[in-house]
């Protein structure tokens, strides 16, 4: 069953979802033991809610089965000590099955991925919520929006299924954010930066709040602290700490993105927290070059030798 509904799941919203890792061991199967430390040293930093099946989750990597395997050992691992998003997507049909699994292994919200269909009609997204909100049963629904190109109509139509208590805005446009978010102010929807700790200051500037990290499976703390500083509208203090971990988002950011989930792996096997590989098509191993400077970083933070 969830733990959190209403004001408690909508207050957590405002703060840092922090996405999980999916832990493989050495035959590329899932391997649930690695990831209950991730999630201990994340609560213990005090990241207000973690995200199974993210796309730092390598979602649309995993197999049915083993999506809805992560999130019941996501599940086992948080025991309701925060709010537990799972994320949802791919075919209409296993986005529903896999949302009756999330409610089913206790998960408190679901976080519905955009579809990446390249035929998307905004009437069809609308049907695509609708159809996932019927199978969560009144599980609340945060929307994960990566580009805006359905339009502002249809974005607010999302918004207004009944079951919808909040918008991951995973887009570089701050402005049009604001738009929607007008648009939408009587539903007093969370309104989250999708797009990490580098982009949540000009959020932050139009009125969201909290923000999406993979950065909390290795370094929770900064994250944090970035929160914090952003909170108590100490603007200068924020840009500090992420001009700090920049090097690391910059890493990421390689090969087309293509490093962002390997940089966030490699690091927990350098602190001693191995998560596995990652799957193709992301980029494994990191290169030499990057390796040395992943390293270099991590001993700078003291997080190993």
């Amino acid at each position: 069953m969830s733990f959190f509904h209403g004001a408690d799941l909508r207050q957590a919203l405002n703060g840092i979802s922090g996405i999980l890792v999916t832990p493989f061991d050495a035959n590329d199967a899932i391997a649930p033991a690695p990831l209950q430390p991730v999630v201990d040293r994340a609560i213990a930093a005090g990241v207000q809610v973690l995200v199974a099946n993210g796309n730092t989750s390598e979602f649309y990597g995993l197999q049915a089965h083993e999506a809805e395997q992560a999130v019941r050992i996501s599940a086992d691992c948080v025991r309701g000590r925060v709010p537990l998003l799972a994320g949802i997507g791919r075919s209409v049909h296993e986005a529903c099955a896999l949302a009756r699994v999330s409610r089913a292994a206790g998960a408190d919200a679901l976080m519905v991925h955009q579809p990446p269909d390249p035929f998307v009609s905004p009437r069809g997204v609308l049907a695509y919520v609708q159809r996932i909100a019927e199978a969560g049963e009144g599980l609340p629904l945060v929307l994960y929006l990566r580009n805006e190109n359905i339009g502002l109509d249809a974005i607010e139509a999302l918004c207004r299924v009944p079951e919808v208590v909040g918008v991951k805005w995973a887009s570089p446009t701050p402005l049009v954010l604001a738009q929607a978010m007008r648009r939408t102010a009587d539903r007093e929807l969370a309104w989250v930066g999708g797009l990490a700790e580098v982009w949540a200051p000009p959020f932050y500037a139009v009125g969201a709040r909290g923000f999406t990290s993979g950065l909390i499976n290795v370094m929770p703390e900064r994250s944090v602290a970035i929160y914090n500083a952003l909170e108590d509208a100490n603007h200068a203090r924020a840009m500090q700490l992420i001009d700090e971990m920049l090097p690391f988002e910059e890493l990421r950011a390689q090969e087309n993105n293509g490093t962002n989930v390997t940089v966030v792996k490699t690091a927990l096997q350098m602190m001693g927290n191995d998560c596995g590989a990652t799957r193709a098509p992301s980029a494994w191993p990191l290169t030499d070059a990057q390796q040395q400077a992943l390293h270099a970083l991590l001993q700078g933070w003291q997080l190993t030798r």
